[in-house]
């Protein structure tokens, strides 16, 4: 048997939690290998890098897809279940393809494009492209995955946690050392950065973590800036959340700088903060130089 495509696993992965209860990730890969009927060697076959097996990546990304549709939740680390749209398609018994998909605003906001509707053809982007459109696609899309995942892990570890790393994130772009306030005497401010050696110029952190569907509203901002002292003091909020039209006007007016969970995500994956490189690819061309004659 050949390893399904990862739109081939969708079925399958909705399957294994049809009954409605949460179920650890190794369960569901049981079902799809299952349905598939793979054999131990088909399992641990390699991508052609040699640093993943292909069944893992490819049921990653279906798990992604599905995820990012509605259809699937993770209510911990590593374990899922059928969300309510998610039952309504798999009870459907038609295939369950990307088209399908994009039937939910949520994965076409993810992936691009634009809803589909009964009687659209099935997406076919790649027919389009050149193939270094594709690539940079891919490597956008790629990116987005790794913002997901970066903020879904932050936010599963404690307020502490992302305090602390929101300190060393600007230590890392060289911002200057830094310190995380006292819990119990923060008064709003749950970091500070020296951008100078005596400490002369000081930027105040406010760290944040909220779900990322979360909207920080201007009061939030107003209760920050009344606890950066001095007139002239520097904040810089930061949150995996989002900030409304109304607290981001506030933070202009106040000169405080804001990070949210995009952006926050951005600069982790710019300055190779708790990310690592996987892949390098080096796109080739002609020296013309080398051609020309004089």
């Amino acid at each position: 048997m050949a390893i399904p495509k990862y739109f081939e696993m969708y079925r399958s992965f909705l399957r294994a939690l049809a009954d409605g209860g949460v179920h650890p990730y190794a369960d569901v890969k049981k079902q799809v290998i299952a349905d598939a009927g793979l054999s131990d060697e088909e399992v641990a076959a390699l991508l052609p890098s040699g640093n993943q097996t292909i069944f893992n990546n490819r049921i990653g990304w279906c798990r992604t897809y599905l995820k990012k549709a509605g259809l699937i939740e993770s209510p911990t680390r590593a374990h899922f279940l059928i969300t309510d749209a998610g039952k309504k398609v798999y009870e459907a018994d038609a295939d369950i393809t990307n088209d399908t998909l994009r039937a939910f605003p949520s994965f076409v906001e993810f992936a691009g494009g634009t809803l589909s509707s009964p009687d659209a053809a099935p997406a076919k982007e790649s027919e389009s492209e050149t193939p270094q459109e594709t690539l940079e696609r891919v490597h956008g899309e790629l990116n987005r995955v790794l913002k997901d995942e970066l903020l879904s892990r932050i936010y599963q570890n404690t307020p502490e946690f992302f305090e602390t790393l929101v300190i060393s994130l600007m230590e890392k772009m060289g911002y200057g050392s830094g310190r995380v306030t006292q819990m119990s005497r923060d008064e709003g401010i749950d970091g500070i950065v020296y951008q100078d050696k005596l400490g002369f110029d000081i930027i105040y952190v406010q760290a944040k973590r909220y779900s990322p569907e979360k909207t920080i509203g201007r009061p939030a901002l107003q209760q920050f800036s009344g606890a950066i002292p001095g007139n002239n003091g520097r904040g810089m909020f930061v949150t995996t959340a989002r900030f409304s039209a109304d607290a981001i006007k506030y933070a202009a007016d106040k000169h405080i700088i804001l990070i949210d969970g995009e952006r926050l995500a951005q600069l982790m994956i710019e300055y190779d903060f708790g990310v690592s490189t996987e892949y390098v690819y080096k796109i080739k061309k002609i020296d013309t130089d080398l051609f020309e004659e004089e």
